[in-house]
């Protein structure tokens, strides 16, 4: 019992503080007269993906190196199955032509170059590796899709509503660097609790540290995304609903799982690179529903055939 607890503490204290550095950094960048629109294509959608971070480079250094795969795994694939899916049958998804010719199929080509660069299963049916120069080539892949959302910001195409950051708030200084520092606290502790605390949960249910990160730690990392696009499509903001886990899924293999194998090499077990086919069949799905048909949209019908491809992977992963 105590394990779970610790888990939800871990949680609490990753989504605070990651919101607290947000808040804290914004503020202080809106102090420098940085606009807005810099500080949520920069901070804002940096901050966001925090939590999957803070474990992943945690998880790496516990020698979890499964939790950290399987987190951004789990995550991506909670992304496009589930929050899609939830938001799509709230209300249909209109999508707009950006996201459809080029957000969408740079999550495919994120997740092709994860296969390509650990896919050493492929070659020798050996466990693949994420390895220092494989990280340096996603973060490179990261560093053209932000040029790409900056030359589309410089364009017009992007707003400061779009990113999340048009009420940006300013406090003290003092203030600010304490919500930073504090930030950055809790998302290490909040991260250290999940690890050590899932790691247990995974010998007590004798599941690999792989499935406990694509299931559990993943949701956990994946609520804010959930949280932000559901209020979206309630409201009719079909692109920020879609837009916000697009992004993050991008976020997630390029910039996390850049970071943490640059940091540290991650092995790559074969299952792992099972769970990427699955991810990256999801993502094809999405762009196929997207891409059908004059209206260029995610049905209701549709977002039920994601969610229910969900429910059958988590069977797939329980019976594994």
């Amino acid at each position: 019992m105590l394990n779970y607890i610790i888990l939800l503490a871990g949680f609490v204290l990753l989504i605070g503080g990651a919101d607290y550095l947000v808040k804290g950094a914004s503020s202080i960048a809106k102090k420098l007269n940085v606009s807005d629109l810099i500080i949520g294509l920069t901070i804002v959608s940096i901050g966001t993906s925090a939590p999957e971070l803070a474990v992943n480079i945690l998880a790496s250094f516990d020698g979890s190196a499964g939790m950290a795969i399987g987190n951004v795994v789990g995550s991506n694939l909670f992304n496009f199955l589930v929050i899609i899916g939830i938001s799509a049958m709230i209300k249909p998804i209109n999508l707009k032509t950006s996201l459809i010719k080029v957000e969408i199929p740079f999550t495919v080509l994120a997740s092709l170059a994860l296969i390509f660069l650990a896919g050493d299963w492929f070659i020798d049916g050996m466990p693949g590796m994420l390895t220092r120069s494989d990280g340096l080539v996603l973060l490179l892949f990261f560093s053209i899709f932000l040029y790409y959302v900056f030359l589309q910001a410089k364009k017009g195409d992007i707003s400061p509503e779009d990113t999340g950051a048009e009420n940006t708030r300013t406090y003290s200084t003092l203030v600010s660097s304490l919500m930073v520092l504090g930030g950055i606290g809790a998302l290490i502790y909040g991260g250290d609790l999940i690890v050590k605390s899932a790691t247990q949960l995974a010998k007590a249910w004798g599941m690999s540290d792989t499935v406990i990160g694509l299931t559990i730690v993943a949701v956990g990392t994946s609520l804010p995304e959930l949280a932000t696009s559901a209020v979206a499509a309630m409201r009719g903001n079909s692109d920020i609903a879609i837009g916000n886990v697009v992004g993050s899924n991008i976020f997630n293999i390029f910039m996390i799982l850049g970071i943490s194998s640059t940091i540290l090499p991650l092995p790559f077990a074969n299952e792992s690179m099972a769970d990427t086919l699955v991810a990256t069949f999801a993502t094809i799905l999405v762009m196929f529903f997207a891409q059908k048909g004059k209206s260029k949209s995610i049905t209701r019908t549709e977002g039920a055939i994601l969610m229910a491809i969900y429910i059958i992977y988590l069977i797939y992963l329980l019976n594994r």
